[in-house]
Formats: C-alpha cells, sequence, structure tokens
C-alpha cells in the first residue's frame, strides 16, 4: 500500500530541515546528517511495508550534499515527491534523487548565497550600524522582518518543492547561472556603495609653496571621490589573498595602520 505524503508531512520536514540541517556537519559528507534527520520519518512511512528498501533509501541519503541552507528544503522537497512515487523503477529511483542532490546543489548554493545572505547581511547590517551610530535601535527592525519573512520563505520552498516535483526544480535550473550572476552584479553594486559610504580614510597632508598650499586629500578626491577608501579596501582584499593571512591578522593590521598614521600625522 503505497504511502501519500500529507500536508503536516511537509510541515514537519520544513521543520526538521530548519532546526536540524546541519546537524552533526562534518568535511566528509557536510550537510548529509541533516538531511538523513530531515527525511527519516517520512521515509519510515513512505517505505512502512519494505523495511530493506526504508533502511536502503536512508542510506543513500547519507552522501556528501551541501547547498546553502534557506534555498536547499527546495531540493529536499522535490526528493520528497519522487521518494513518494512508488511507480518509480527502485534502482532508477535511487539514482534519479541522487542526479537531482547533485546537479542542484551547487547552483542553490550560489543563488541562496547572493539573494538571502550575502546580500542582505550587508543592507541590513549597514543600516543597523548607522541607526546605531545615531543612538537609534530603529535600524534593526528591517533586519528582523527579513529574517521572520524568511523563515516563511523557507517553507515555502520546500512545499513548492514537493509540490511541483521535479518540474520545478529542472525548470528553474536552467535559469540559475542567469539569476545568480544577476545577484552577484547587484551586491557589487552595494558593496561599492558602502566602500564610499562607510569606510572613511583622510589624510591632513598639504604641500606648501610660497602662498599658495594644496591638500593631498583634494588631489585624491579630484582623482576619483572616494579613491582612498577604494584603494584601502583592494588593499585588504589583496592581504586576505596572502598565505596564512586571516580575518583577524587582517583586522590587526589595520588598527596599526590606523595607529602609526595618526602618530606620523599621515592620516586623521
Amino acid at each position: 500500500m503505497s504511502y501519500k505524503v500529507t500536508k503536516k508531512d511537509v510541515r514537519d520536514t520544513w521543520l526538521r530541515y530548519f532546526l536540524l540541517n546541519q546537524v552533526c556537519f562534518n568535511w566528509e559528507t557536510m550537510q548529509s546528517a541533516g538531511v538523513v534527520m530531515t527525511l527519516q520519518p517520512i521515509l519510515k512511512k513512505i517505505y512502512a511495508d519494505d523495511p530493506e528498501k526504508y533502511k536502503e533509501a536512508v542510506l543513500s541519503h547519507y552522501q556528501f550534499f551541501n547547498t546553502q541552507p534557506f534555498v536547499g528544503g527546495t531540493i529536499l522537497g522535490a526528493a520528497l515527491a519522487m521518494e513518494e512515487d512508488q511507480s518509480m523503477d527502485w534502482a532508477e529511483k535511487r539514482e534519479a534523487i541522487a542526479g537531482l542532490k547533485t546537479g542542484l546543489m551547487g547552483p542553490f548554493a550560489g543563488l541562496g548565497d547572493s539573494l538571502f545572505f550575502i546580500i542582505p547581511s550587508t543592507i541590513f547590517n549597514a543600516m543597523a550600524a548607522y541607526s546605531a551610530l545615531k543612538g537609534s535601535a530603529m535600524g534593526l527592525i528591517p533586519g528582523l522582518a527579513f529574517g521572520i519573512a524568511l523563515i516563511a520563505l523557507r517553507y515555502w520552498f520546500v512545499k513548492v518543492g514537493y509540490e511541483q516535483g521535479t518540474k520545478f526544480v529542472s525548470g528553474i535550473s536552467g535559469q540559475l547561472k542567469s539569476i545568480t550572476k544577476a545577484a552577484t552584479i547587484l551586491g557589487m553594486i552595494v558593496l561599492g556603495a558602502l566602500i564610499v559610504s562607510v569606510i572613511y580614510i583622510y589624510t591632513p597632508i598639504t604641500f606648501t609653496s610660497g602662498e599658495y598650499s594644496t591638500a593631498l586629500m583634494d588631489v585624491f578626491d579630484g582623482i576619483a571621490p572616494g579613491l582612498l577608501p577604494m584603494l584601502f579596501t583592494l588593499f585588504i582584499y589583496w592581504l586576505l589573498g596572502r598565505k596564512n593571512m586571516t580575518s583577524t591578522k587582517a583586522i590587526l593590521i589595520v588598527i596599526l595602520i590606523a595607529f602609526v598614521g595618526y602618530n606620523l600625522g599621515i592620516l586623521a
């Protein structure tokens, strides 16, 4: 007797993936333990009449899996729909589900990181920081609202993945490259705006010749407004690309540069 996945099962899948998606994370299979913890209760219902298939299905999901957790539920929802389909040949089903997860976890990781992590984190954290500088906590509200909305959106991802099955994920997979590229471009635009508005570098050095004087800062601004913040940002990116360099070491170097530059009168 085939088991029909219920709405409650879909909600349970979302909740378990939301809470357990990176449980027992390891460098061999990454998020596979979270996938098994998410799907195991429903797999037990689907294959209640065949314990051997149930065991094989569970073990088949304990394979390498790593994607962006915010959107990964879509893949698991589609995998759940395929597990429920009893008309598929068993060997073909296992191969198809493995291929689905392997083929989409990379593109979905890029899409999720760009649209739901890097860009929102940059924008909302900057808003919160500006608000904090003005002595207000109101800047926290947009970020909190986005986080709450994202919880609901993660449920929708699982639901759509299950309801549309492979049709949804195969249909969107061809567009993921364009979507990810667009999100990356948007992220770079936001990053460029933040460099000018957040990073402050000023040099008081002035060159004097007779009655005339020229501020070095005016020279830099004449070449390109925000040139010093941009150059300093590029320097940090270069620094982080060096061997054995860490973000902590980079922060210490920035503090040292600020301390020495201020005391030598180079920076203010």
